[in-house]
C-alpha cells in the first residue's frame, strides 16, 4: 500500500500538468466560446455594455436685469465711493449722493483670510473690483471718490490700499468724478496717544 511519490515534470494521466496549463483571460476565453453562454446572459452582458445616450447641451436663456434707474443711453448715473485706507484695513464703500443710503460696502479683510494682509493693495484690488460690479448690477455707472486716511490725532496718510482701491475701480470701467481728499484734521487736538518718549519699538 505505498504511495508513488510522483517526480516533478510527470504528465497526469489524460491532461496537462499544473505549471503547463494555460492560464490568464485570454486562455479561458479560448475554451470558452459564446455559444456555451445562454442566450439570457448575452443579452444582459450586451446591455451592460452599451453606451448611454448623449445628453445634448441644453441652451439656458439669461434675461439680464436692471436695478438701476431708466436712464438714457450715454447718462451717467453718480454714486460717491468712500475709501478709509488705515494701515489695519481698507474700506471700499459707495453711497447715493447723499451719503445716507449705503449701496455697497467691501473691505479688505473680507477678501484675504491672513491678518496681516487686510490692508494690502491685493486685497484693496479685490474689494473695489467687488464693489465694482455690484455697482454695475444696480445701474450705477460713475463714482465720485472720497479717499481718507486714519486722521486725527493719529496718522493724515492714507494707507497702501488707497491707489489700489482707486486704480482697481477705474480698470474695472467705472467713471471717475472728483476725487476728494476727507482725512478729519483737526485744528486742535486731544494728546496722541504713545507717552511723552514715544512709541518704543
Amino acid at each position: 500500500g505505498k504511495k508513488k511519490k510522483k517526480k516533478r515534470g510527470e504528465k497526469k494521466k489524460g491532461g496537462l500538468c499544473s505549471h503547463e496549463r494555460p492560464r490568464g483571460p485570454a486562455a479561458l476565453a479560448a475554451q470558452w466560446t459564446p455559444a456555451q453562454a445562454a442566450p439570457s446572459f448575452r443579452r444582459r452582458l450586451s446591455e451592460t455594455h452599451r453606451m448611454a445616450p448623449r445628453k445634448g447641451k441644453e441652451k439656458k436663456e439669461e434675461q439680464v436685469i436692471s436695478l438701476g434707474p431708466q436712464v438714457a443711453e450715454g447718462e451717467n448715473v453718480f454714486g460717491v465711493c468712500h475709501i478709509f485706507a488705515s494701515f489695519n484695513d481698507t474700506f471700499v464703500h459707495v453711497t447715493d449722493l447723499s451719503g445716507k443710503e449705503t449701496i455697497c460696502r467691501v473691505t479688505g479683510g473680507m477678501k484675504v483670510k491672513a491678518d496681516r494682509d487686510e490692508s494690502s493693495p491685493y486685497a484693496a484690488m479685490l474689494a473695489a473690483q467687488d464693489v465694482s460690479q455690484r455697482c454695475k448690477e444696480l445701474g450705477i455707472t460713475a463714482l465720485h471718490i472720497k479717499l481718507r486716511a486714519t486722521g486725527g490725532n493719529r496718522t493724515k496718510t492714507p494707507g497702501p490700499g488707497a491707489q489700489s482701491a482707486l486704480r482697481a475701480l477705474a480698470r474695472s470701467g467705472m467713471k471717475i468724478g472728483r476725487i476728494e481728499d476727507v482725512t478729519p484734521i483737526p485744528s486742535d487736538s486731544t494728546r496722541r496717544k504713545g507717552g511723552r518718549r514715544g512709541r518704543r519699538l
